[in-house]
């Protein structure tokens, strides 16, 4: 029934011009109170994940590893509980604004190196290093959502440096 009124009142054809991010944005809206609930189980997700990897940190052999690993997908997880509140594709947007782009892309870069150094090149000192570049990058991106944060802190930088 609902299909024939569609039809009907012309509705389905203004349908068939979305795109499918369209379609799939639509499907896929939650009300502000699930949104806040999706962030804070992310975020806490993402918390225990960092907390657990620095626990985790002082078994031997091992533990190297295991924070690494944990402490990258703490990262993830705080990055992606933002998504619930702007949504995915707003998200994605903003994180490729000419403010936040070079951000972004330290960012997810760091992330990704962090990785490859603790499995592929197994040279964990550089895994440590980018562990700390991950801190830093998640920090200056945080930074850009806050108005005139950034450049209030790279002036009090420059005071401090002479």
């Amino acid at each position: 029934m609902d299909k024939l009124k569609s039809v009907l009142s012309g509705e389905e054809a203004r349908r068939d011009d979305r795109t499918i991010l369209e379609t799939v944005n639509e499907a896929s809206t939650l009300g502000w109170g699930t949104r806040v609930k999706g962030f804070v189980a992310c975020f806490v997700v993402g918390a225990g994940f960092t907390v657990l990897g620095v626990g985790m940190l002082w078994l031997p052999r091992i533990g190297l590893t295991i924070f690494i690993v944990f402490y990258t997908l703490g990262n993830i997880c705080a990055l992606g509980s933002t998504m619930f509140l702007m949504g995915p594709m707003k998200q994605l947007k903003r994180m490729c604004d000419k403010t936040r782009a070079l951000a972004t892309a330290i960012m997810i870069t760091c992330l990704v190196l962090t990785l490859c150094a603790a499995f592929w090149w197994k040279n964990f000192g550089l895994a440590l290093l980018f562990c700390i570049l991950q801190v830093l990058a998640f920090a200056w991106y945080s930074l850009s959502y806050i108005p005139f944060m950034r450049e209030a802190l790279l002036k009090l930088l420059a005071v401090c440096m002479k």
